[in-house]
């Protein structure tokens, strides 16, 4: 790539503005609505892509958004940066202590939301290609085992804001929620490096098991031997650097190299900003403030840069494929409700307790939009699917606090039942 010239420069730097200020208005604008910031900048992006600003004047959107030239290529390098960025805060929201705490309730509901989705979309997408415009065969078992793993994640940012909102969070369902979100997360990002690997996404030379050990090791080792090396520098840090400046410093560099690190491998970058951010966030010198600083930094600059950028270069209008967004929405509902429904009654939830946590569980998000990206741009799904991936989760953020707070309110009526059964 040669150096930018004048005329690009001035581009890259209306994109950036025009991007920030679309996804602001309409984040805000999603607020007021009570919905979740990020369905407002995906909506910005369709409507500055394609779908809407191209179909009234193609000129002006090819002007603003090039396909082509050094500018189109900056800005896709600082979008994967913003990944990188939000995978990092991802991570730092999982407690692993919480984890812990909730013991058996949390595991069976975790690994049951984990196993029924990922099974029900693998063997879905397995056995019935077509119903997803799979075009090689050759590609049938990763494809599988993508959707399967994109049903199964569950959206921690939106459903801890959920539960905030419903004022439960400090609940112990409101705990168990959390937890088994966290530990989808974990094992959700294991399950999807070894994908990623199978893509051809690393150019590295390791192969599918190697990356698995890989993977394993490093997750391990991150966890245990990184998180007490992090703890015990982070105090020296706090005392000898400026605040919250040297903080902010470091964790972006703990964040950039771990990244880079994974990279490196043949796991995906997203993978090490995720680890390190769980490692980071989860030590004890971590305050809330400190946390809320680096927050604040990355989803107000550089999430808008990427939740924008999702429709800025694909056409909803054309790509929309009924059959495909009704498929993703029912397979992804019906079997994330079914796997946390059962997971919670067998970790000793009573029945309308246990819906209330199907329901919050079946939030997708950030993680499946990411996923989506980079598959689409590793040819492995059509437009027609990724559309699918981002309406489907835009469907479930909609639904997931009215639902939720539905069951809740039977599990009220249910517990006040109960009470006056025993007062008889």
């Amino acid at each position: 790539m040669n150096n930018l010239d004048h005329f690009e420069i001035v581009n890259l730097l209306i994109q950036l503005g025009v991007m920030i200020l679309a996804a602001r208005l309409f984040g805000e604008l999603a607020r007021k609505l009570h919905q979740p910031m990020v369905v407002g900048e995906i909506i910005a992006g369709v409507i500055l892509g394609p779908s809407i600003l191209g179909s009234i004047n193609m000129d002006l959107y090819e002007l603003l958004f090039p396909l082509k030239g050094d500018s189109g290529v900056v800005l896709e390098g600082i979008i994967s940066v913003s990944v990188v960025l939000l995978l990092f805060i991802a991570g730092m929201e999982v407690e692993l202590d919480l984890v812990w705490q909730q013991g058996k309730k949390a595991l069976y509901t975790s690994l049951f939301a984990l196993i029924i989705p990922l099974v029900t979309g693998f063997v879905a997408s397995y056995f019935f290609p077509s119903l997803f415009s799979l075009q090689s065969a050759d590609d049938k078992l990763v494809f599988s085992l993508f959707i399967g793993t994109t049903l199964s994640i569950t959206a921690l940012p939106v459903i801890a804001r959920v539960l905030m909102d419903l004022n439960i969070f400090k609940t112990k369902m409101g705990m168990v929620i959390i937890a088994s979100a966290m530990i989808i997360d974990i094992l959700g990002w294991i399950i999807f490096s070894v994908i990623l690997s199978m893509m051809g996404e690393s150019s590295g030379s390791m192969s599918v098991g190697q990356t698995i050990i890989a993977t394993l090791l490093f997750t391990f080792l991150m966890l245990t031997v990184g998180k007490s090396m992090i703890n015990r520098t982070l105090p020296w840090i706090n005392k000898s650097f400026a605040w919250p400046g040297g903080l902010l410093s470091i964790a972006m560099v703990l964040c950039f190299l771990s990244a880079a690190f994974t990279e490196y491998i043949g796991i995906h970058a997203i993978f090490g900003a995720f680890i390190i951010g769980v490692a980071l966030g989860d030590s004890q010198h971590m305050t809330e403030r400190a946390k809320e600083i680096v927050h604040q930094f990355i989803n107000n600059i550089f999430g808008p840069l990427f939740f924008v950028s999702i429709g800025l270069y694909v056409n909803f209008v054309t790509s929309f494929n009924l059959s495909i967004v009704l498929a993703l929405i029912v397979l992804a509902l019906t079997s994330k409700l079914a796997g946390a429904y059962i997971g919670a009654r067998l970790g000793g939830l009573r029945k309308f307790q246990s819906l209330a946590v199907g329901f919050g569980m079946n939030t997708h998000g950030t993680l499946e939009v990411i996923l989506g990206t980079i598959a689409l741009n590793n040819g492995l799904i059509t437009k027609e699917v990724f559309v699918g991936i981002v309406i489907m989760v835009i469907v479930s953020i909609l639904i997931s606090a009215p639902l939720m707070k539905y069951s809740l309110m039977l599990a009220k009526k249910d517990k006040e039942k109960r009470k006056k059964a025993l007062q008889q």
